[in-house]
């Protein structure tokens, strides 16, 4: 399964846990909108079904993406 970049899943989660807060403070027909927008959004980039499986992945993606980014190009090709 092809994930989108971590940019764009670090945009995602970050917009999502900005959108639960502000639901959770303001609990409006807009924010509660956006935040099942965002929340479908994040599911399918990531193949899940529910936020917290979606969060999961994107997690171990992003993990994965910061020790890729950490290690030298001529170590990764010899490993």
């Amino acid at each position: 399964m092809l994930l989108p970049s971590p940019e764009t899943l670090r945009n995602l989660v970050a917009r999502y846990e900005e959108l639960q807060v502000l639901h959770s403070e303001q609990g409006s027909y807009e924010t509660a909108r956006r935040l099942e927008d965002i929340t479908y959004t994040l599911c399918v980039s990531t193949g899940t079904r529910t936020p917290e499986d979606a969060l999961a992945v994107a997690e171990r993606h992003l993990a994965r993406a910061e020790i890729a980014a950490a290690t030298p190009s001529d170590v990764a090709l010899t490993a």
